[in-house]
């Protein structure tokens, strides 16, 4: 009979190393596991070259994640929905549900800003940091057709798997800085043009531990605790308590447990019906890290 023990440990032995020390990353190297389309200020233009990765089991690369773009603390952020991913309770998508159904135009508008998006996330290599080994690149789905997998799809139906680690192409994405009403600045992905079939790789062991990597995307974008899209929900700001390693909430409370008192937290108004606009289109890099 099989040692059920054996089997967990050796489960447990298994995902840890597949997930390539994912979970015990730190800041900095995770922010090298995330590929981003963003000039810099005072650029008003510029190229990035990456190589989408192939799949080991020929299934598409771009993997379909659901997250709910909200404020919290005065940022734009993205937060995993486990609704729509897991079919799990998702509170953000509650207060959504709840204003949509009052029939009121005002909630209806500042429910937006609660409905779970559509995002794609694909494993990469960044041509100008291949030091930095696979990435992930996450866009959002563009319902008028306009977005980054639009302008990718046309390349894959006229040249075929741009994936093949022997005869696959680069793409070129061409940026450019654009300007909201308000003079805002923020980065376009203008055009997404293709190179010349090449390898991967022109070193075989290189290209190997390239597309044998098991890291995945959620290794590197964090799923936060059903406790902190609560908090979110109710207009709160979940701080982190470096001393007790977990987030707090509640609204400016001090709480000492075991002798060890806790950073103060500060209630934030998540979001009002006149700053609902499409957060992504004037965010910064910071404003869209994957933890």
């Amino acid at each position: 009979m099989a040692n059920a023990l054996d089997a967990v440990l050796a489960q447990y032995e298994k995902n840890t190393e597949s997930r390539g020390g994912g979970d015990g990353m730190t800041q900095e190297q995770r922010l090298k596991k995330y590929f981003t389309t963003y000039l810099p200020k005072g650029t008003k233009s510029g190229q990035s070259r990456v190589r989408i990765l192939p799949t080991p089991d020929g299934s598409s690369p771009f993997k379909e994640v659901w997250f709910h773009e909200v404020q919290v603390d005065g940022r734009w952020v993205k937060l995993y929905d486990p609704g729509k991913n897991d079919g799990e309770r998702s509170p953000l998508t509650e207060v959504y549900e709840e204003l949509m159904s009052t029939g009121k135009e005002s909630d209806k508008k500042l429910a937006m800003q609660y409905r779970p998006r559509k995002f794609y996330i694909v494993k990469v290599i960044d041509r100008d940091n291949e030091e930095d080994g696979v990435k992930f690149w996450r866009f959002k789905d563009n319902y008028k057709q306009e977005g980054i997998l639009d302008k990718i799809i046309p390349i894959w139906r006229a040249k075929g798997d741009i994936t093949d680690a022997n005869e696959g192409r680069d793409l070129i994405v061409e940026l450019s800085k654009s300007k909201t009403n308000s003079g805002i600045e923020y980065t376009v992905v203008q055009t997404i043009m293709y190179d010349d079939p090449a390898p991967l790789s022109v070193d075989d062991t290189q290209m190997k531990e390239w597309v044998e990597d098991e890291m995945t995307w959620s290794d590197v974008y964090a799923q936060r605790p059903i406790e902190y899209l609560e908090a979110v929900a109710r207009g709160e700001t979940p701080v982190w308590d470096s001393e007790l390693k977990k987030f707090v909430y509640g609204d400016d409370t001090t709480e000492t447990i075991g002798g060890t008192t806790t950073t103060t937290t500060e209630t934030a108004t998540v979001g009002s019906a006149d700053t609902v606009k499409d957060p992504q289109a004037k965010m910064e890099v910071d404003e869209d890290l994957p933890f």
